[in-house]
């Protein structure tokens, strides 16, 4: 005869099992369990790390104001630039009486310009400019770097550079400079307007100068400077032996070139 089994005397019946999950989670007595949403949190520091806080943006507070020290000294500088600038300008105008060169255009002698064939020129052009300085204390270098464009319209015909010299008070200066161009395309339009411009005699030219110079006063020099030289010259036809039949210069400085 078989034996009875009998269940584990501790195991409840099987009808009294509850599941795992269902089991009750027992908390400590006296506590309670909150649900706050994540919205109306305020992330404020325990009382133990208050002080960490603290020293920490004590320590940030020195780099700010070395930083606003930084651009105060800066600012200061460049003021105290500016100021000196003026200064210095005000008394070297004062103690020079500085007086503006006066430029003109006294010959253009043209070749290569050959308005009966429709193929590219190659124009070759001397210039003749005649430069007055009028001050009783200021010489000027003439420096390298210069340039010389010869327009029509807004056609460049031709380009070129200064010779360098050096130019003393009280005196009046001629010198000629050679412009080449080469492979130089004129429309037909360009062409017509040439030759009619040329059988009324005036051929309206732009020439342009850029030299950069040094001003000496006394045993002084300044820093090199750029004078810009724009002048219109209306010659009578586009030919070596031409005629200037007027030319109006006029100029500009940039101090720091």
């Amino acid at each position: 005869m078989a034996d009875r089994v009998h269940p584990f005397p501790h195991e409840p019946p099987a009808k009294d099992r509850r599941p795992l999950d269902d089991k009750p989670v027992l908390h400590p007595s006296g506590t309670y369990v909150i649900h706050i949403p994540k919205d109306q949190i305020y992330r404020v520091p325990p009382p133990e790390n208050a002080s960490r806080v603290k020293q920490y943006y004590a320590s940030r507070k020195p780099r700010r104001s070395c930083g606003r020290r930084f651009c105060c000294c800066l600012l200061f500088l460049v003021v105290s630039a500016v100021i000196l600038a003026g200064v210095a300008a005000s008394v070297f105008y004062f103690v020079a009486m500085p007086e503006a060169p006066d430029y003109s255009v006294t010959a253009l002698a043209i070749d290569g310009l050959n308005l009966t064939s429709s193929s590219a020129v190659s124009p070759a052009v001397n210039v003749t400019v005649r430069a007055a300085n009028g001050n009783d204390k200021i010489g000027i270098y003439y420096r390298g770097r210069s340039s010389l464009e010869l327009y029509y319209t807004e056609i460049k015909l031709c380009d070129g550079a200064l010779p360098e010299f050096y130019q003393p008070t009280n005196n009046v200066t001629i010198f000629t400079a050679a412009m080449r161009g080469k492979g130089i395309v004129l429309t037909s339009q360009v062409h017509r307007d040439l030759a009619a411009a040329q059988s009324r005699r005036k051929v309206p030219l732009k020439l342009k100068i850029k030299a950069p110079v040094k001003l000496k006063v006394g045993a002084v020099n300044t820093w090199e400077i750029t004078v810009k030289v724009t002048c219109d010259v209306t010659v009578d036809k586009l030919a070596s032996t031409a005629r200037i039949a007027s030319t109006d210069c006029s100029y500009r400085v940039n101090l720091f070139s």
